[in-house]
C-alpha cells in the first residue's frame, strides 16, 4: 500500500538536528529525501560522540533518506542543485536569514523554477528585522533566551539547561507539520509558498501555558503553580519513582497502596490545592513509606491505579516490553558502524508506512541521485573532478 507521501521528493540542505529530523519524519511517510551535503558534510558529523565510526545524532536524524555531496558555493554545483529543483516538491535549508539568497537558492529564486515548489526555511530567530535575525541560534541558547532555563531551575536555585535538545526537535516536528500542510494546500490549489519555522517560534511553543500575560497583573508574574510540592522523583528501597497523583481517585488508590489510607481521609489535604498549600507536611511522610520497597515493586503494584513510573535508562527502552509490542525498536547495518539498534517512525499510520533505512554517509549516493535527476554519465562525471578540486 502506498504511503502518504509517495512521490514527493525533499531535497533537505540541512545540517545538526532539526532540520535532518524535520526532514526524517517526511521520509518517515513515504517521501523521498535527498540529503545534500556540503563537500565537508554535515557539521553534526564533526561533533564529538562515544559512538566509533559516526555521530549518534547523525544516525537517530537522518533515517529514510539517500545523501549526495554538492558545493553550492561552486557554479558547476550550483547549477546541479538548480536542475534538481525543477524535479523537486521540497527545499528545505537551515542557513542563516540571506545565506540563501547569497547563495543564488532564495525562494523567489527557487520559485521561478517551480512556481508551486514548498520552500521551508529553518532559522534560529526568524527572518524579520528584528535585532537577533542574523544571531547563531541553537537549542540550549533558546532555552535561556525564552525562560526555559529559570524556569526549570525555580526548585534548584539555579537555571538548569533541558538535556536532549528538546527545541531542536519540537521545531523539527512544527517544520514537517508545516510542510505537510503546506504541500495539502497545493493539492487543493496548485500553489506552493514559503514555510517558515525558527528555534524561537519553537521554544515559545513549547510555552503556551507559561506565555500568557493578563493586563491585569505584573509581567514576573508566577506563571504555573508549583505542583511539585506534591510530585516528583522520589528514592526508594532501590531507584526512584515518579509519581502524581492530582485527582481524587489516583490520591485514594497511592494513599491505601503505600499504607498511608488515613491521609487520604484528611480534610486538609482532599483538594490538589490544598495539598500543594501542605506539602512540606505530607512529602517527608510519602518519601518514608516508599522506602518500604523498590521503585519497580511500587510500579508493578501501582501500573493502571496510580500515575507512576520506574526512572529508567535510556538503553533500558531497547528491551522494555512497552516499547517492543509498539515498534519502536528496529536494527539497522551501517558500514562503519556495524550493525545497531534505533527508533522507528516517530507516528504510527494505519496504512503505508514508510520502508525504514538507515542514515547515509555523506555523499554515499551521489552518483545515483545525479542519474535519478537526468545528469548524463558525462555530467557526473565531471561533478566529480570539481568535487574532488574543492
Amino acid at each position: 500500500m502506498a504511503s502518504a507521501l509517495d512521490g514527493i521528493v525533499v531535497l533537505d540542505l540541512t545540517s545538526y538536528l532539526a532540520g535532518p529530523y524535520g526532514c526524517a519524519l517526511l521520509g518517515d511517510h513515504g517521501a523521498e529525501v535527498v540529503k545534500i551535503e556540503a563537500p565537508e558534510g554535515d557539521m553534526m558529523r564533526r561533533y564529538p560522540s562515544t559512538l566509533k565510526g559516526e555521530n549518534r545524532a547523525v544516525l537517530g536524524a537522518n533515517r529514510n533518506k539517500r545523501s549526495i555531496r554538492l558545493d553550492l558555493k561552486s557554479e558547476a554545483g550550483a547549477a546541479a542543485f538548480l536542475r534538481m529543483v525543477a524535479r523537486a516538491d521540497v527545499v528545505v535549508h537551515n542557513f542563516r536569514p540571506g545565506v540563501a539568497e547569497s547563495l543564488g537558492i532564495g525562494y523567489e529564486a527557487l520559485r521561478a523554477i517551480r512556481g508551486d515548489l514548498v520552500y521551508c526555511s529553518l532559522t534560529g530567530y526568524g527572518n524579520g528585522d528584528g535585532p537577533m535575525r542574523s544571531h547563531p541560534g541553537y537549542d540550549q541558547m533558546l532555552q535561556c533566551f525564552t525562560g526555559m532555563a529559570l524556569a526549570q531551575g525555580l526548585t534548584v536555585g539555579a537555571p538548569q539547561i533541558l538535556r536532549g535538545s528538546i527545541v531542536d526537535f519540537y521545531a523539527s516536528a512544527l517544520l514537517a507539520q508545516g510542510v505537510l500542510a503546506a504541500l495539502l494546500h497545493r493539492a487543493r490549489t496548485g500553489e506552493g509558498q514559503h514555510v517558515e519555522v525558527s528555534l524561537l517560534r519553537s521554544a515559545l511553543a513549547l510555552q503556551v501555558g507559561r506565555f500568557v500575560w493578563a493586563d491585569s497583573e505584573p509581567r514576573d508574574v508566577q506563571r504555573e503553580p508549583d505542583s511539585s510540592q506534591i510530585s516528583g522523583a522520589v528514592p526508594t528501597k532501590e531507584g526512584h519513582l515518579y509519581f502524581q497523583a492530582g485527582t481524587a481517585k489516583f490520591w485514594t488508590a497511592l494513599c491505601e497502596i503505600i499504607g498511608l489510607p488515613e491521609l487520604a481521609d484528611d480534610p486538609r489535604y482532599d483538594t490538589l490545592v490544598k495539598r500543594a498549600q501542605q506539602g512540606a507536611a505530607l512529602m517527608p511522610q510519602i518519601k518514608q513509606a516508599l522506602l518500604a520497597r523498590t521503585a519497580l515493586e511500587w510500579e508493578q503494584e501501582m501500573v493502571g491505579r496510580v500515575p507512576v513510573v520506574a526512572l529508567r535508562d535510556i538503553g533500558e527502552m531497547f528491551e522494555h516490553p512497552q516499547v517492543l509490542a509498539e515498534g519502536l525498536v528496529a536494527e539497522y547495518d551501517h558500514p562503519e558502524v556495524g550493525r545497531y539498534r534505533a527508533g522507528t517512525t516517530a507516528v504510527k499510520m494505519g496504512a503505508g508506512d514508510a520502508v525504514l533505512t538507515r542514515a547515509p554517509l555523506a555523499g554515499e549516493h551521489t552518483d545515483e541521485i545525479l542519474a535519478r535527476f537526468d545528469f548524463s554519465g558525462e555530467e557526473i562525471d565531471d561533478l566529480r573532478r570539481v568535487r574532488a578540486a574543492s
